[in-house]
C-alpha cells in the first residue's frame, strides 16, 4: 500500500487540531505514516508562491490532504504534482471560500472583508471569533471551542493576514478537474463557514469523485468525529491504493 499521508491545517489554528484525526488514522492502520505539516508563513499573498513553497518543503510521492485552507492548498499542489501525488483528501474545504458569480456557495464578500479587516486591527479578537465559528453547529460547541484553543501557535499577524488574502484568491475548481488521481472531499452538514450546499455543487462539478456530507457537524468536525472520519479515510486510501 502507498502508506504516506501528509495533512495541512486550516487557517490560524496550526496543526494541533489535526492531531486527534492523525492519531485515529495511525491506530486504525499501523502501516499508515501520517505527517502533519504547517501552512507556509509568507509575506507574499501570491497563491502560486504558496503552492511552490509547499512543493519544495513536502515530500513527493504521498497522499495529500488538508482541512479548510489546507485542503485547498493540497488541491493545488496535487494538480502541480500530478502522478507524484497518490491521491487527494479534503475536509471542509470549499473550492471557493469566498462567493463568486458562478459559485454562490461561499462566504459573502462583505462578511469576508470585515473579517480580514478585523484580523489586521484586532488579531486576537478575530481569532477568538473564528474559533467560535469553527465550533458553531457542533453537538457540543463549548467542548469543541476549548479543544480548538489547545496548541494554537503564536503566528505573526502579517502571516495571518496574508493567509486570508490567499484564502480569498483561491479557486480550486480547475485544479480539482485537472487532477486525475483519486479524490475524497468531506463536508460538514452544519458548517458556519462553508455552506453544505458546496458539497452538492462539487458533486455536480466532479460526478466521478467521492464527495461526502457529515450531518449535524461543524467546520471543526475533524475534532468531533476523528475515529469515524479516520475509518472513512482509511477505506478511501485502501480502495484507491495498491491493496
Amino acid at each position: 500500500m502507498r502508506n504516506r499521508l501528509i495533512l495541512l491545517p486550516g487557517w490560524g489554528l496550526g496543526t494541533a487540531a489535526l492531531e486527534p484525526l492523525a492519531a485515529s488514522l495511525r491506530a486504525q492502520d499501523a502501516r499508515l505514516r501520517v505527517e502533519l505539516a504547517p501552512l507556509p508563513e509568507l509575506a507574499d499573498p501570491d497563491v502560486q508562491a504558496w503552492v511552490d513553497y509547499l512543493d519544495r518543503k513536502l515530500p513527493s510521492d504521498a497522499w495529500l490532504g488538508g482541512w479548510s485552507l489546507g485542503g485547498m492548498l493540497a488541491s493545488e499542489l496535487a494538480r502541480k504534482r500530478g502522478d507524484h501525488c497518490w491521491g487527494l483528501l479534503t475536509l471542509a474545504s470549499n473550492p471557493c471560500f469566498v462567493e463568486q458569480a458562478d459559485w454562490p456557495h461561499g462566504m459573502a464578500h462583505d462578511t469576508f472583508e470585515t473579517f480580514r479587516d478585523g484580523c489586521r486591527s484586532h488579531t486576537g479578537v478575530t481569532l477568538k471569533r473564528f474559533k467560535s465559528l469553527c465550533s458553531e453547529g457542533a453537538m457540543q460547541p463549548r467542548t469543541l471551542l476549548r479543544q480548538l484553543g489547545v496548541g494554537v501557535p503564536e503566528t505573526d499577524p502579517l502571516y495571518l493576514s496574508t493567509g486570508l488574502e490567499v484564502l480569498a484568491k483561491l479557486d480550486t475548481r480547475e485544479a480539482l478537474q485537472a487532477y486525475a488521481g483519486p479524490q475524497l472531499h468531506l463536508f460538514a452538514g452544519s458548517d458556519a463557514l462553508v455552506p453544505p450546499e458546496a458539497a452538492k455543487a462539487l458533486s455536480e462539478l466532479l460526478p466521478d469523485v467521492e464527495v461526502g456530507l457529515v450531518e449535524e457537524s461543524s467546520h471543526a468536525f475533524l475534532l468531533e468525529y476523528p475515529q469515524e472520519l479516520a475509518a472513512g479515510i482509511k477505506s478511501f486510501l485502501h480502495e484507491s491504493g495498491d491493496d
